[in-house]
């Protein structure tokens, strides 16, 4: 069954801030924790399962972005409860046992519940797909594409804060990002690490925000982007743009764009590795007689030799006239079938003509029909 959008699946709006999606995950996970649901619970699991993944995916800024872009394709489905993650016994939260979500959904984190790196970060990949001719495949091309990313605002500089003023340092946490929360249940008091509300994990936050980006420091924009196929791609090749993905987090380095590339097939030509193969139709007089004709090649026609005697299905090589090598030196081959075309709705003169000729033929001229009766007679008269 296709997975629900993940907007729709936690109830809110597409442009939701963080905290519309950690409301909406937080009353959402209280209704289907099966805990609270005693008489069906595996229903409710997989509901709870559901509102789970698609917070995993929407709470986090790469994640979220690579799904606003590509879908559940960008994010390979998103998050999973992982093993044992189907809430049969106290083992089956994770891989924390069962404490460690009921206090996320009750508490906000739980005491086993990672926390925010405060160090930079990687940006997310970016993905996409080209369409090029056959001929752009052998020789290479360089396109110029569109592609939409975050990338620092310009009036803040990333900072997110209104030019003139600075992000200061949390008050909530006093800069670490964390804040100690004591609570009491059923064995005493106990003590968990959480990420601080207020600042999110930033240690900083912004009293006057940039009214360009509204306080988050980037602003999607559509940029464009010179991609260069090398020669001898094939469909399927990806090519890695490094740095041309979304912004690193506090510094960290931009991630990369991968191309996936697709080739429009050809009129004439196939591809057989980095061999290219085109039929060309003759007569059966220029099979019988030879002749010289036009063949194309990629590169344009040229005068090719059909010699005398051309048997039906006859294979030719033009060496190093196939697509250049991806990985090394050199080209493959062209390769000629030759199908030999058979006249109809023949006059009666030329049925008259080729009966004198089927006359006057001699067996050994027929090369293949000769090997066919030694070999029936072989096989019927021992």
């Amino acid at each position: 069954m296709a997975k629900r959008d993940y907007y729709e699946v936690l109830g809110v709006s597409r442009n939701a801030t963080e905290d519309e999606i950690k409301k909406a995950y937080r009353k959402l996970a209280r209704k289907y924790h099966p805990d609270m649901n005693p008489d069906n619970k595996e229903e409710a699991a997989e509901k709870f399962k559901e509102v789970h993944e698609a917070y995993e995916v929407l709470s986090n800024p790469e994640k979220r972005a690579r799904y606003d872009q590509f879908g559940h394709a960008g994010v390979n489905g998103g998050a999973t409860g992982g093993p044992g993650f189907d809430f049969g016994g106290f083992r089956d939260f994770g891989s924390f046992g069962g404490f460690g979500d009921l206090f996320d959904v009750f508490f906000g984190e739980g005491p086993f519940s990672q926390q925010r790196s405060s160090g930079p970060e990687r940006g997310a990949d970016l993905q996409m797909s080209i369409d090029i001719k056959f001929e752009e495949a052998a020789f290479g091309v360089e396109r110029n594409v569109k592609i939409h990313r975050w990338e620092d605002c310009e009036q803040c500089h990333g900072t997110g804060a209104a030019p003139g003023t600075k992000p200061v340092t949390c008050p909530t946490c006093g800069g670490t990002g964390q804040i100690r929360v004591t609570r009491s249940i059923a064995f005493g008091q106990f003590q968990t690490i959480r990420t601080c509300d207020r600042c999110h994990g930033e240690g900083k936050v912004i009293e006057v925000p940039c009214s360009a980006c509204h306080g988050k420091g980037k602003v999607r924009r559509l940029r464009t982007v010179k991609i260069k196929v090398p020669a001898g791609v094939d469909t399927g090749s990806v090519l890695r743009l490094a740095g041309e993905g979304e912004l690193g987090i506090r510094g960290g380095p931009p991630g990369d764009l991968f191309v996936t590339i697709r080739v429009q097939p050809h009129k004439i030509f196939k591809r057989q590795e980095d061999d290219v193969i085109c039929e060309i139709p003759i007569s059966f007089v220029q099979a019988a007689l030879g002749d010289e004709i036009e063949v194309p090649t990629l590169e344009g026609p040229i005068n090719f030799k059909i010699p005398e005697g051309t048997q039906p299905g006859a294979v030719f090589h033009l060496r190093g006239k196939g697509i250049p090598h991806l990985q090394g030196y050199g080209r493959g081959d062209q390769i000629i079938k030759v199908n030999v075309m058979i006249p109809t709705r023949l006059t009666d003169k030329q049925k008259e003509l080729l009966r004198k000729f089927e006359d006057t033929a001699r067996p050994e001229q027929y090369q293949s029909r000769k090997g066919f009766f030694e070999k029936m007679r072989d096989a019927f008269m021992g």
